[in-house]
């Protein structure tokens, strides 16, 4: 099975450019461009520079004892976390800044959920001395604040948006309506796999730096490079992409994808987009989102700010139809529970998008002699406020026994 982007930009029937004619010359530069620049010697010298020297990559892979003994298995955790501004996003926004200025672009623009992206869009425009516009929606602001504190620390604009249910998806509506609005010296940083070809196979390609780290890393400790499992949480897909992107040939290894079920799938307040969703056109791209009868993409819901996108990335979707990787579900309080046991078994809080890969691993019964790959996708500083909000509803006891 091929899982490459072919010449127009598609994964099977999924992929594209469904896209406005005044973002047809943007897109086309882009495009004609970024194999170009991504397999540049200069580029590559400069783009792992500033990896290993700047975001801090190597990130570790760590073998996590307490709750491999909990789970009656061998998990590690591939400690995204702990890159420079707490996220994979990182990996992203300095291999695309560092495009932009090949294209001579001077003014970058972003959408952020969680904030995370956005706040590694701000850090690489600081880096680089270049304009920075990151839109957010609204109720993400008011739940993100510190995420959007450290945006605007590092010189960032940011524009709360007001339409739909103000969040991701809206953000990006907005974020798009900008690039139109100003094609000449603009760069628009996606910060998912998702969006008009090529966004979903550069973003992709920026993020297999995981997967990279993952075979060598697991064979250094291990003697194999190969795990039985790896589990990553799924909201447009990038850092599971970026976590499965080298091992998507290789049949043995298992591939888990966490999404967001929120209050649960029948509640209506759900992001649970393989399970909920239809094919159809979001933002620039044929995937599958979640959408009424006549077609209007519904509004999804999760405690976590990240997960809430109404779509995936349409290398999700030929990969579900594929059947190459499991796309699996865990509610707000799946994912609660399994943050507070990860905390307190290992002494690392993870991001509320990651701590949905976790809850994934109570649902399954794996071998003792398995391997398991958990990446941390973040760090759970910006979640602080709903981890307590939780501690203050639930008795201690619950929480000290889970």
């Amino acid at each position: 099975m091929n899982y490459n982007v072919d010449e127009k930009g598609y994964y099977g029937e999924f992929g594209g450019a469904f896209i406005p004619e005044m973002m047809y010359s943007n897109l086309k530069e882009l495009r004609d461009n970024y194999i170009i620049i991504l397999n540049d010697e200069d580029f590559k010298a400069e783009y792992s520079d500033l990896l290993r020297n700047y975001a801090g990559r190597p990130s570790p892979l760590f073998y996590a004892k307490r709750l491999s003994s909990f789970h009656g298995t061998n998990i590690y955790l591939k400690r995204e976390d702990l890159n420079h501004t707490g996220a994979h996003k990182i990996n992203n926004t300095i291999g695309q800044i560092l495009i932009a200025k090949r294209l001579g672009k001077t003014r970058i623009i972003a959408e952020t959920g969680a904030g995370q992206h956005g706040v590694a869009t701000a850090t690489v425009c600081a880096l680089m001395g270049l304009k920075c516009i990151v839109y957010m929606g609204k109720l993400d602001v008011e739940r993100q604040e510190p995420n959007v504190m450290r945006m605007k620390m590092l010189g960032a604009e940011v524009v709360p948006v007001l339409s739909g249910n103000m969040t991701l998806k809206d953000a990006t509506n907005e974020a798009i309506r900008d690039w139109i609005s100003n094609p000449v010296d603009t760069h628009y940083i996606i910060g998912s796999v998702v969006g008009p070809h090529p966004y979903p196979d550069l973003v992709t390609r920026l993020q297999s730096v995981i997967s990279e780290e993952i075979k060598w890393q697991l064979e250094e400790q291990t003697g194999f490079s190969d795990p039985d499992f790896i589990i990553a949480c799924v909201g447009g897909g990038s850092n599971a992409a970026g976590s499965f992107y080298h091992y998507l040939e290789n049949e043995k290894v298992k591939l888990i994808a966490v999404e967001a079920a929120g209050k649960g799938i029948d509640s209506g307040e759900s992001a649970a987009t393989m399970v909920l969703g239809h094919p159809g056109v979001i933002h620039g791209s044929r995937t599958i989102l979640m959408q009424n009868d006549d077609g209007q993409i519904t509004e999804p819901y999760s405690i976590s700010a990240g997960l809430d996108y109404p779509g995936i990335g349409p290398l999700h979707a030929f990969l579900h139809k594929t059947g190459r990787v499991s796309y699996e579900h865990v509610s707000d309080t799946e994912a609660l529970e399994a943050a507070f046991r990860l905390t307190q078994f290992e002494g690392i809080i993870p991001a509320l998008e990651s701590a949905h890969a976790f809850a994934v691993l109570g649902k399954h019964k794996f071998r003792k002699s398995e391997v398991i790959v958990v990446n941390i996708s973040g760090r759970g500083d910006k979640d602080m406020a709903a981890y307590m909000n939780y501690m203050k509803q639930s008795v201690r006891g619950k929480i000290n026994d889970i």
